[in-house]
């Protein structure tokens, strides 16, 4: 009976240790997993940023061949939207394309892995 009694007091909870080990290794998964989640984030938003891009510069050279334009003409968005493009494109990292002469790529703001 006696060691009934000790056996229930000593299975109530959990240690102090056994928490603090609980504790540290939550703290290590997160170390590991929240650098890499917000790598992943800005890598998809530079793909995102390059597809725009890619359809602005389509768009364009579409818009130069339409209206006879060569290699050094100026283009701005609003020649290219609504008929090439159905709405101006938005940097998904907050960057501001500019469209720039037929010939030569689009450029975004934030520039890196944000070119074509």
């Amino acid at each position: 009976m006696l060691n009934l009694i000790r056996k229930a007091r000593a299975e109530r909870g959990f240690t102090l240790v056994e928490i603090m080990i609980v504790v540290l290794i939550i703290g290590i998964l997160l170390a590991i997993a929240v650098p890499n989640f917000v790598r992943a984030r800005e890598s998809s938003r530079a793909k995102a940023c390059v597809s725009n891009l890619k359809q602005i510069d389509a768009a364009k050279e579409q818009w130069a061949m339409d209206n006879n334009k060569s290699n050094g003409d100026a283009c701005a968005m609003t020649d290219l939207v609504p008929t090439y493009l159905k709405s101006t494109p938005s940097c998904p990292s907050g960057g501001t394309y500019t469209v720039g002469s037929v010939g030569t790529n689009p450029t975004c703001s934030i520039g890196g892995t944000h070119t074509l």
